[in-house]
């Protein structure tokens, strides 16, 4: 039609207001033609109106109904509105009907990444590279599934595409330095910083990145100048200002805290960054000895990231039942001993969050036979699978001996991906107390370290630190904390009934008022002999990425479980229902 020309040519010059009229009143004159109705959603989406235009998409679509782009576009309206599940079936339905639709493929892709359907999401990108196999941008896409889905080496070689594809692509740069620092490479991961800074000078995140590089390396100074000039490059920068404050001691004159503060509540600082921002302006009021301020900024910024992971405690409450169930079976399996690769020997090191796992692995890392491998999501990843066909209470509880020989095998595997030349290897992720029936049914000789802090110091810590991971909602409410605190207790007094005389215990409080001898009792369990460069475990120099990574490079000290009484006024719903 005429007016849609019209249209289209107001859209092109940027008249969008006059355009959008003109395919109004085409619309008047003709109310079944698809083809305005997709150009005056398109028109729409321009105008930053995503739901109207979704109106428009599906009054095309009812139309025509074989309208493969417009099914296409409303996926892409569905996306801005953050409604990812529609979005991706709304881009399926645009590949039934264009099955060569490469830009549908890696939308859907995208859509399936945010929902957490991130196998579909790598097979999807999979396809739009097969069907254009030189965008570069498809092949960052995918590097970023592969990194939630725990396969790091898969998503470096995505990243290497991406810039064999497009030389000059320092995003590719940045994401390859992000997953060497996942990796634990944190050397190579400063160089491919810097070849995105060389690349793009102003590159903040790029900054950022090195310092976290950095500060896992313990190079602190470095760390602290790469987070100083992302910020002084771009003021606003949430996740830097969070990663300095970890790193500094704050005095009163430090122009930093007015310039977070401003930012805090600036209108255009987004709802995630504001709880960064709480949770760094919390750590610099402490510093300050200003407590209550402090405990008001903690307050707004675990409120805030509660909201954002929109966590109920009833989660892991159903997923620690789900467990408990399997090992109440009668009868369990045990892999056979010769499975896998048996010259490797893991050591699990487990407990809950900030109650002493880093400080632990450093101590045992600083023995020449032993490779610290930090927070491994391997074993959550192998069992997820069993906990999800077990959902339901009527099903098949009791594990097959192929299920447990799975894990087992891909657990060993992802340790041999690790490439190191030590034989015995640590993954301290402290989550996997909840898992310990299947490490144990797996690796029937594993050894497991359980570490026990003070129950308020331990739920303290978790309360005043910001986690990136998606993985510890329960740490942002206080009375969810002390919920989750007795699961976990309840699931430790099941985990010794069931498998009895198989997990050490190691206090935190003893273990830092009485270092050698409970550095030695530790070595003994792992079966090492003694090697005093354990004690002087701040002096070895090992990647560290966890947020302990700064503590565990200074020397045995004591009194942090007693931090939290600094607070104590403010930390009655926590202590209450501890106990206290």
């Amino acid at each position: 039609m005429k007016e849609d020309n019209v249209a289209a040519g107001l859209q092109v010059q940027g008249n969008l207001d006059q355009a959008l009229q003109t395919l109004d009143r085409s619309i008047q004159l003709k109310s079944d033609d698809a083809n305005t109705y997709f150009n005056r959603g398109l028109v729409l989406m321009e105008l930053g109106r995503p739901q109207a235009a979704m109106k428009s998409y599906e009054k095309a679509i009812q139309l025509q109904p074989n309208f493969a782009q417009a099914y296409y576009h409303l996926g892409k309206a569905l996306q801005q509105l953050e409604q990812m599940t529609l979005a991706a079936a709304s881009f399926t339905m645009a590949i039934r009907l264009k099955p060569d639709y490469a830009e549908a493929y890696t939308d859907r892709g995208n859509a399936e990444t945010e929902i957490g359907q991130l196998k579909h999401a790598v097979k999807s990108y999979g396809q739009a590279i097969r069907l254009k196999p030189d965008n570069a941008e498809v092949y960052l896409c995918r590097a970023t599934a592969l990194l939630k889905l725990g396969q790091l080496q898969e998503s470096v070689s995505s990243c290497d595409q991406a810039i064999h594809l497009k030389p000059g692509y320092a995003e590719a740069y940045l994401y390859r330095a992000r997953v060497l620092l996942a990796l634990g490479q944190l050397q190579e991961s400063v160089s491919i910083c810097d070849q995105a800074i060389q690349l793009k000078p102003d590159y903040v995140e790029a900054y950022s990145a090195r310092g976290d590089a950095h500060r896992g390396l313990g190079q602190l100074q470095a760390a602290i100048q790469s987070y100083e000039q992302a910020i002084h490059l771009k003021p606003g920068l949430a996740v830097a200002h969070y990663s300095l404050s970890t790193l500094k001691d704050y005095q009163p004159d430090d122009v930093q805290i007015g310039l977070m503060e401003a930012m805090h509540t600036h209108a255009e600082t987004s709802e995630s960054d504001q709880v960064r921002f709480s949770f760094a302006l919390a750590k610099a009021y402490e510093d300050l000895a200003d407590y209550d301020k402090s405990f008001q900024y903690l307050k707004a910024g675990n409120s805030g990231r509660k909201k954002q992971l929109n966590y109920h405690i009833d989660d892991d409450r159903k997923m620690i039942s789900s467990i408990r169930r399997i090992f109440t079976s009668a009868s369990l399996p045990s892999a056979l001993a010769t499975d896998g690769n048996p010259s490797i020997q893991p050591i699990f090191i487990v407990g809950m969050l900030r109650s002493g796992t880093s400080l632990v692995e450093q101590i045992l890392a600083s023995h020449s036979q032993v490779h610290g491998a930090g927070e491994l999501s391997t074993l959550f990843r192998l069992v997820r699978p069993l906990l999800v066909k077990r959902d339901d209470k009527e099903a098949v509880q009791h594990l097959s001996r192929s299920e447990i020989e799975k894990v087992r095998v891909g657990y060993l595997s992802a340790l041999q991906e690790l490439k190191v030349p030590e034989k015995i290897i640590t993954d301290k992720m402290p989550l996997n107390f909840r898992l310990i029936g299947f490490i144990l049914c797996a690796f029937p000789k594993a050894k497991i370290i359980h570490l026990k802090r003070d129950p308020t110091a331990t739920c303290w810590s978790n309360y005043k630190h910001y986690f990136p991971a998606e993985a510890n909602g329960f740490a942002y409410d206080l009375e969810d904390l002390a919920e989750f605190h007795k699961l976990y207790t309840d699931l430790m007094m099941f985990w010794r009934e069931r498998f009895p005389n198989t997990i050490y215990d190691l206090c935190y409080e003893d273990l830092t008022e009485n270092q050698q001898a409970e550095t030695r009792k530790l070595l003994a369990f792992c079966d090492l002999d003694w090697q005093p460069q354990c004690l002087d475990f701040h002096s070895t120099k090992r990647p560290v990425t966890t947020m302990s990574a700064t503590q565990v490079r200074k020397k045995m000290y004591q009194g942090s479980s007693e931090a939290w009484r600094k607070y104590a006024a403010h930390l009655q719903p926590l202590t209450q229902r501890l106990g206290y």
